[in-house]
Formats: structure tokens, sequence, C-alpha cells
């Protein structure tokens, strides 16, 4: 064979491998197909503690197997990698494995990538028609990356020992098992992440993850619908919508909570009334709004309104098992801070429930007396009809007419978490950020408009118009 023949023969092997590596990479043409943003809005999320709620089909579950290679390869795009990294992928049983999870695992990990398969059942050498106990990856930076498959069947004691960079949860699992993992992974400081369908209705995810009732900062999570999956048929999405219930479809298509009497404020969405904090005008500082509590936390809010009437609430202090001296020394700190109007005596106006009037346990004057005493000044008489202040709550929500600042974590909290109970009146829990935001509502006044500053012209036009009037 001559030189040449040899060149070209060489060229069409080397060409032939590129074609085979480049259809095995399905892990390239997840990253390079059709752009599902809010897959990427996950991968790129910095948070230790990250989950997607999703409908079925809305792509969720590729989130989690995606990232998980990521992570064994050492080839995050948006986190800093490791040469070697140990992680767990959870389910509910081996069979939900074997054909959710696993089945991703394989279909984004190119075979060249495996260094060894190690089964719990079946053969290795055709390990998507068995149980993989592990999978020993090789990681770009020359080390040995393990991805273990757990199954929350095998109960919690099978989740204790390991040391772990990651844990991936497909679908929810126990709590038992979700305490046990956070523990694997507190040593390397890792990460969780899950993907699932709310199915179960108000669990500890709910409380946990999507109310963050601890105000954790590494929690962060996202909703995907139907709609966000570009690969998913519109025709499809339509007759399936169509022929589901609203409760199903809360679930199945929204990926949404639900405990089957429905959101009182099914109107608040995060992703449009929840904003950065801004600096707002001094003209636009409105009240202070309170919900008295000793045992059970006060909530005060800070609220502006500007010259179109919308509200913002930029500040809140929510604190349980202290006396009003605390509360008012906080409120007033607060204040200062923010360069709070006073009222002419000096004091902070604020609304407050009309409980306020009752005299306290440990002391022979009521709450509204000593917050005046403390130097704020509260208003009793508010407007306290439940029916009418929600019905105008959820007016200004639909209106997009309220925005809230992030920073005020509890009332968020509280409008991801307000039912309505089996009867007409919402459950009567975790409401006290609520109930002011409502007395606020109630009591705002229109606001004025500026006054307009007029030019030279129009100056002399109105002069004109009153000389002809007078005539």
């Amino acid at each position: 064979m001559s030189q040449l023949n040899k060149t070209i023969s060489r060229i069409l092997c080397i060409e032939a491998e590129l074609m085979r590596r480049s259809k095995n990479d399905r892990l390239k043409n997840y990253n390079k197909g059709v752009i599902h943003k809010k897959q990427v809005e996950f991968h790129k999320c910095k948070k230790k503690n990250r989950w997607v709620f999703g409908g079925n089909r809305s792509g969720k579950t590729e989130c989690g197997a995606v990232e998980a290679i990521y992570m064994a390869r050492g080839i995050h795009p948006y986190r800093k990698n490791k040469p070697d990294v140990f992680g767990w992928v959870v389910s509910l049983s081996t069979q939900v494995q074997r054909d959710v999870a696993q089945k991703k695992i394989l279909k984004y990990l190119n075979p060249d990538w495996i260094e060894k398969v190690i089964m719990h059942e079946g053969r290795k050498d055709s390990p998507e028609n068995g149980v993989i106990d592990q999978l020993i990856i090789k990681n770009v930076f020359g080390g040995l990356s393990t991805i273990g498959f757990k199954s929350c069947d095998q109960g919690r004691e099978k989740f204790q020992g390991s040391s772990l960079d990651f844990v991936w949860f497909d679908e929810e699992p126990p709590k038992d098992i979700y305490d046990e993992c956070k523990m694997r992974v507190l040593d390397k400081c890792g990460d969780i992440f899950g993907t699932m369908t709310p199915l179960k209705g108000l669990t500890f995810v709910y409380e946990e993850i999507f109310l963050n009732k601890f105000n954790s900062k590494e929690v962060w999570y996202e909703f995907m619908e139907w709609s966000d999956n570009p690969y998913l048929d519109k025709r499809e999405i339509e007759s399936m919508t169509e022929s589901m219930s609203e409760d199903a479809l809360e679930s199945r298509r929204y990926g949404r909570f639900s405990q089957g009497q429905g959101l009182v404020y099914g109107e608040f969405d995060e992703n449009v009334h929840v904003i950065e904090p801004f600096n707002v005008p001094k003209e636009w500082q409105c009240n202070l709004s309170i919900d008295p509590g000793l045992n059970n936390p006060l909530s005060c809010h800070f609220y502006a309104v500007d010259y179109d009437d919308n509200i913002y609430v930029i500040e809140e202090h929510y604190v349980a098992g202290r006396d009003i001296k605390y509360h008012a020394d906080k409120i007033n700190q607060i204040a200062e801070r923010l360069g709070w109007k006073r009222d002419s005596s000096g004091r902070l106006t604020a609304l407050i429930d009309s409980a306020a009037n009752q005299k306290t346990l440990a002391s022979q004057k009521s709450v509204s007396q000593l917050f005046y005493e403390l130097g704020i000044a509260v208003n009793t008489k508010v407007d306290k009809d439940l029916f009418t202040g929600i019905a105008r709550v959820k007016q200004y929500f639909k209106q997009k007419k309220i925005f809230i600042f992030k920073n005020c974590v509890n009332l968020i909290r509280e409008l991801k978490g307000y039912w309505w109970g089996n009867g007409d009146a919402p459950i009567k829990r975790d409401d006290h950020a609520l109930d002011e935001l409502r007395y606020f509502i109630m009591s705002m006044p229109k606001t004025k408009k500026p006054p307009k500053i007029l030019t030279d012209i129009e100056k002399d036009k109105q002069k004109l118009m009153r000389k002809y009037k007078r005539r």
C-alpha cells in the first residue's frame, strides 16, 4: 500500500472514531440541543440544597442526571470541579431506579467514560437491563469518580457511614432518609439536589424547601411545567390539559404542591411580586403595620406607596417570644437605618390589631400604650373584615400592584403556605404577616399625585386662559 493510501486510510479511521464518539456523547447533545432555560438556571445555581418541582415530562429528571454526570466527570460548567467525586442517586425503589434515574444516567454517560460497572442485579455488560450498584467513572482530571445507586425501600440504615460530595433525590424521599443524606454530605460541604413531582401533598419538602421555614440561605427551588419543555408537542399539551382535572394539573403539569382546598393567594407569583431591594424615595414612605404577638411571632412590615398606588413591602421584623420593649427597640432601629419618617412628636406611626388595646399579663398598660411610650404611635382602628380584606389583597396581586422586597422572607413564606380550610375560611396558621398586610391594604389612603412642574409656555397659557375667563 502506498504512503498516500495509508494516510487516507488513517484519516478515514480517525473520522470514523470521531463520528462514533460524537454519536455516543449524548451529554454534548444535551448542552447544544434546544435550550431549556429552566434547566440552565438549575445548573447555574450555586446553592447547596436545590430542587426542581416539575410536572411529568417537564424535563426535571434530565437536570438531576446531567448534574450528577457533570460532577462525576469534573466538567461542571458553573461550579468548581474535583478530580475524584463520590455521590449517590437515590430512587424510591430498585425498580424505579432501573426504569428512571439509572436509565437517564446511562443515556447521558458516554460508554468510553465508564471504567467499571458494579451490578446489584443483572450483568455488567448489559447494565441497562439490571440494577446497578455503582458506576466508576473516569474524571477528566485523571482520577476516578463513583456514582452509587440507592433506593429508599432499603431503609435508613443502608444510608449510614459514607462521606459524599452529592446526593441526587429522584422524587421525594422519606424524611428520615433525607435527614441521613444531609449528614452524609456534611464533612465534604457537599450538595443535595432533588427533582420531583409533588404528589404527596404538603410534606416536609413543602415545609423545608418550598416554604423554607428555617430561612436557610442554601435552599433554592424552581418549578417546571410542560410548556417549559421545548421538546413537547403543543397540541399534545393542549389535549392532555383538557382531559385532566384542576387538582391533577396542579401537580402533574405545573409541579405545584396542593392539599385539595387550594391556596388563598394563588395570584401571588414570586417571579413577579418578589423583587430586589432598592432605595425607596422618602416621599413613598407610608406606614408600618403590626400584628402583635408575645409567644406567637410579632410581625411588623414597613410599607411604601408610589404615585401610582403601587405598594412596596420593604422591610420586616418577625420575632416570637419577646416583650414589647424588645420589639419596639428593633423596629426603631430598622426605622433609623431606613431614615423612616416620624410624626411631629418624633414617633413612628403604625397600624395594629385592635387586640393591642388589651393589657398584657406583665403590665397594667395595654400593648398600644407600651408601644406609644417606646416611640411608636399605633392606630388600632383597622378594618379587620376577613373576606373583604382577602379579596382586596388578591386584587392587588392580580393587578401586579404590590411588590415585596426579597428580604421579607417570612411574609413570602406565609403567602406560599396560606390555604383555604374545609369551610369558607382560611386555615388559621402562620398568618401573622398576612393579617397586618391586610390591615395596611384595607387602611391605605389614596396617594396624592406630585405637583406638576409647568414650563414657561404652560404658565403663559394658563395666564391667558384666566384673563379670557374673567372677560
